[in-house]
């Protein structure tokens, strides 16, 4: 899912966009893909793949006017997520603050807080903007800084 659901909408959407000369495609990956967490070793390679897969087809549209970005979040509390820790709450009688200060520690967030959804979205409308207008082909971590570069 995490990778053909990519390619599908892909093969729907971006021959009009090279048609019309014009367009961004921004996929959402994970910075699982370059530090897989425990047991999830086929979540982590199909984002591996999806970074992968965006590259390539930014190469391959890139003169045709069609950009093609991809994002990385981190540890974010979208509804899903928040469900998770409800229930990693529940299983170990604590408070769903309690669960989320534990990942926060064990993954070393230099911010010390999980993100938000309008984290990765405010990186989105940029990316997919035209100020954006010279960026393609790259992949944009937002994860308060779990992976240590500079």
């Amino acid at each position: 899912m995490n990778l053909l659901s990519a390619v599908r909408l892909d093969r729907a959407l971006v021959p009009g966009m090279v048609e019309r000369g014009s367009g961004v495609v921004v996929h959402v990956s994970s910075i699982a893909s370059h530090i897989p967490q425990p047991h999830e070793a086929s979540y982590a390679a199909s984002k591996a793949a999806l970074n992968a897969y965006s590259r390539e087809l930014a190469t391959a549209v890139g003169t045709r006017g069609v950009r093609v970005v991809c994002v990385l979040p981190g540890f974010v509390v979208t509804e899903g997520a928040a469900e998770h820790l409800r229930h990693l709450a529940d299983d170990q009688g604590v408070s769903v603050e309690e669960v989320q200060r534990r990942l926060v520690e064990r993954l070393q967030v230099p911010m010390g807080r999980p993100g938000r959804p309008e984290d990765v979205a405010e990186l989105i409308v940029f990316l997919a903007s035209d100020r954006g207008r010279w960026l393609t082909g790259a992949q944009y971590r937002v994860d308060g800084g779990i992976i240590p570069v500079v």
